[in-house]
């Protein structure tokens, strides 16, 4: 029980959750849900180089996580955005705290140095969340998304978690030991429970 990485077999239940904020919210700024193939393809390709996680619980996977890299050239590969969606029933059990400690865990040793969340206007929670994370808001996009009959801004927030002259070289989450993160975390909120 607790915060474990990914696999694929999890794509179903993971989907289950991202199904109900892409219908009834404006979090994500995407329309129609992927299939269930396109979905697990989206896991797999993340997990190829960078932390996919999950919090499981009595065998129900409540939330999850996962980090992509900021932009897509490679001189930007030391900065990754994060993305954290929870199942209603987990809200306020401090789960999307953990789950980003874990990713900031991993992402520290792989070389990451500056950590990226983008946030629709209007979901007052993530930014609280981010800015409790030690987040800071760095630019705010005006009416850059449509939906749900309104135009949404973007809330861009930073943390910088390394400060590095010449950085580090960027490893894949399966080139460093996460095993010891995850009993740490895991751990650390079974403790507060």
């Amino acid at each position: 029980m607790g915060i474990r990485m990914a696999k694929a077999e999890d794509a179903a239940a993971i989907l289950e959750i991202y199904k109900d904020y892409i219908e009834h919210t404006t979090i994500t700024f995407e329309y129609e849900v992927p299939s269930l193939a396109e979905f697990t393809e989206r896991i797999t390709e993340t997990l190829q180089k960078y932390p996919y996680l999950v919090w499981e619980e009595q065998g129900k996977i409540g939330g999850y996580a996962y980090a992509h890299q900021f932009m897509v050239r490679e001189a930007s590969k030391w900065g990754a955005e994060l993305s954290v969606y929870l199942h209603p029933d987990f809200f306020g059990k401090g789960i999307g705290t953990a789950l980003y400690k874990v990713l900031e865990d991993i992402l520290l040793l792989q070389g990451v140095q500056r950590l990226y969340g983008c946030v629709a206007s209007g979901n007052d929670s993530s930014v609280a969340m981010h800015k409790k994370a030690g987040f800071q808001e760095i630019a705010v996009f005006p009416k850059c998304g449509f939906k749900q009959g309104k135009w949404l801004d973007l809330i861009w927030l930073e943390k910088v978690i390394a400060e590095r002259e010449s950085p580090m070289p960027f490893r894949t989450v399966w080139e460093i030991e996460t095993e010891g993160i995850f009993q740490h975390r895991n751990h650390e909120v079974h403790g507060k429970e």
